[in-house]
């Protein structure tokens, strides 16, 4: 693991324009549009050129607002826009506004989409920007994903491991995800191809174990290494149970808790699965566990079981909790209704498989 995170940059920094232009024309940039950048301390300052560069050549008007801060992948809601007198306007009269830190869970993200602003979120590293960027087909696969969990009314999902859980949906809105920001109001991720939901209150219900190999992504960066069995009651984690995982994501669900009758971090938050073949399973273990390297492709590889924990503000709920974890699961089999779409972590739908790119 430590070699693999001294992995040296493979993309030739001279190609990044190119990939933001490529990216900027999927997301329907056009002449005489306005691009909001919204950065921040942290953000890599060659993503900023390199997308002013491409709105330049692409007739767009583009600017920068770095706001004074540093968000974190393991702070969600922060509201970056809005505070400062100002931002939120000029955010919403962006045609496009390019971020590159974490919006979600943000009031400020559904006033701007309100309004119709495009909205794509870039925080993975360059490789990965090049690798992950969506394929052909991948659209198509998740919008038919999406389609068909609008429809859904029960979802179960089984694992070999032992997970045995059903919840209903309906309640909360669909989002999808398939890596670009080209029809008014629409939020994306760079990088991204999934689905997913939040369930009903109250109904999520059975047990969930994570096994050896799925992947915890947020808040930390790792693989699971030893299994952990939850108990799932009316929507809520009642028991946690195992070695260090267990202990791990206990402490973490905890720590957000805001006093000794806060249940809402061990809530049940969004529920779905990956698409993007251009994702690997295996990048933790190829590039180490920085978390820039694995913030769409953990989440996004196919067949995998997004399992989460804490906030549904995103789908319209009332629960703003920091206390998130999400973990994508492996070699889950999971039911629409009467349908498998998923059989042990495998995509059973024709119309979900997209083929992979050679890049």
């Amino acid at each position: 693991m430590h070699d693999a995170a001294l992995r040296s940059q493979e993309l030739n920094p001279a190609k990044l324009t190119m990939l933001f232009r490529k990216q900027f024309q999927r997301c329907n940039v056009k002449n005489g549009e306005t691009i909001a950048i919204v950065s921040d301390l942290g953000t890599r300052r060659e993503y900023v050129q390199s997308a002013f560069a491409a709105a330049d050549e692409l007739g767009a008007d583009i600017y920068e607002m770095c706001v004074n801060s540093m968000p974190s992948w393991t702070k969600v809601g922060v509201p970056t826009i809005g505070k400062c007198k100002g931002t939120l306007e000029a955010a919403m009269k962006a045609d496009l506004i390019v971020i590159f830190h974490v919006p979600l869970f943000s009031k400020w993200l559904k006033d701007v989409r309100d309004v119709g602003t495009r909205v794509l979120m870039i925080i993975d590293a360059p490789d990965d920007l090049e690798q992950l960027m969506s394929p052909e087909g991948l659209k198509e696969a998740v919008l038919h994903a999406h389609l068909k969990l609008e429809k859904t009314r029960e979802v179960r999902v089984v694992s070999d491991a032992g997970t045995d859980f059903t919840y209903k949906c309906g309640e909360f809105p669909v989002m999808s995800q398939y890596g670009f920001a080209e029809s008014p109001g629409r939020f994306d991720h760079w990088g991204a191809g999934h689905v997913h939901t939040f369930p009903n209150e109250g109904t999520a219900n059975g047990r969930v174990v994570f096994q050896p190999g799925d992947i915890v992504i947020l808040p930390y960066c790792r693989y699971v290494t030893d299994r952990v069995e939850m108990e799932v009651r009316d929507g809520f984690i009642t028991k946690i149970s195992g070695g260090l995982d267990a202990k791990l994501m206990d402490e973490w669900l905890a720590a957000g808790m805001t006093g000794p009758d806060d249940r809402d971090p061990y809530a049940i938050s969004h529920l779905g699965w990956g698409l993007n073949p251009q994702s690997l399973w295996y990048g933790i273990a190829l590039n180490g566990d920085e978390p820039e390297r694995s913030r769409a492709a953990a989440r996004t590889f196919p067949g995998n079981f997004l399992f989460s924990t804490g906030p549904n503000t995103q789908g319209g709920g009332k629960r703003n909790t920091r206390g998130h974890y999400d973990v994508p699961m492996r070699d889950c089999t999971v039911i629409l209704d009467n349908e498998v779409v998923i059989e042990r972590g495998r995509l059973v739908d024709p119309k979900m498989v997209v083929a992979r790119e050679s890049r």
